[in-house]
């Protein structure tokens, strides 16, 4: 199933055939097959290549084929997308039962997803050849979905059906400063709390334990230390540039 292709039929918008190579890349996905599309050279087109959005090697390698049952050789499993069932058509699944009930099988098949027309959608003779009917669960009152939108969200639900991609690591977090550090923070702190008059070293009361327990709540990191000790540093030279 990693290697599902993805087929559009009598595409007639180039912008829609990028975006489904986007969309697929997005996901791992890299088979497509368009169908007699309005224009045969569409997947060369300047709007096609804008939306791909730097998946121009998608539509570099998709084949143009005149008839559905030429995109569909080699397949196993064919699923259709249409908004409503046809009359003695394939039963009709949500994407992610289905993917999740073909993934696990012992020999998973080679698998289409087919899109009809951005107009039209899919006509029933196409339909009837697909072994399942695939209807995205959407609002009842609004089910229309753009043709690269509907390839997304089946590409994503697919994706995770085999496998899904790992979210990738946040940033490392940043080294925490040790006590010493801390303590010298502590020190510098307090000779420039002095310098500009607002700690009496005579009467100093509990303001540096305070702190200091503050210091080890919010857990510093070096640059944070290098940070207020900058401060502090200022702190000192205006209490020296002012005489206070």
């Amino acid at each position: 199933m990693q290697s599902t292709r993805f087929v559009l039929i009598n595409t007639s918008h180039a912008g829609n055939v990028g975006a489904t190579a986007r969309a697929m890349k997005v996901m791992g996905f890299s088979d497509l097959v368009l169908v007699a599309p309005r224009f045969p050279d569409v997947a060369c087109h300047e709007e096609a290549i804008a939306m791909a959005s730097g998946a121009a090697d998608i539509l570099a390698r998709a084949r143009v084929v005149p008839t559905l049952a030429d995109a569909l050789d080699g397949v196993d499993y064919a699923c259709a997308t249409a908004m409503t069932p046809r009359d003695f058509g394939p039963p009709t699944f949500e994407p992610r039962t289905l993917f999740a009930e073909l993934a696990a099988r012992e020999a998973a098949p080679r698998l289409a997803l087919v899109f009809g027309s951005e107009r039209y959608g899919m006509a029933n003779e196409d339909v009837y050849r697909c072994h399942a009917v695939l209807s995205i669960p959407t609002h009842p009152d609004y089910g229309s979905l753009n043709l690269s939108q509907a390839v997304q969200l089946l590409a994503y639900d697919l994706r995770q059906a085999i496998g899904g991609f790992g979210v990738q690591p946040r940033t490392p977090e940043p080294e925490r400063a040790d006590a010493r550090a801390v303590q010298g923070l502590l020190e510098h702190l307090q000779t420039a709390l002095v310098d500009i008059g607002y700690l009496d070293p005579a009467a100093p009361k509990k303001l540096m334990p305070r702190l200091n327990q503050l210091f080890n709540r919010a857990g510093l990191t070096n640059e944070e230390v290098h940070i207020l000790r900058g401060i502090a540093r200022e702190m000192s030279k205006t209490a020296a540039r002012t005489g206070h």
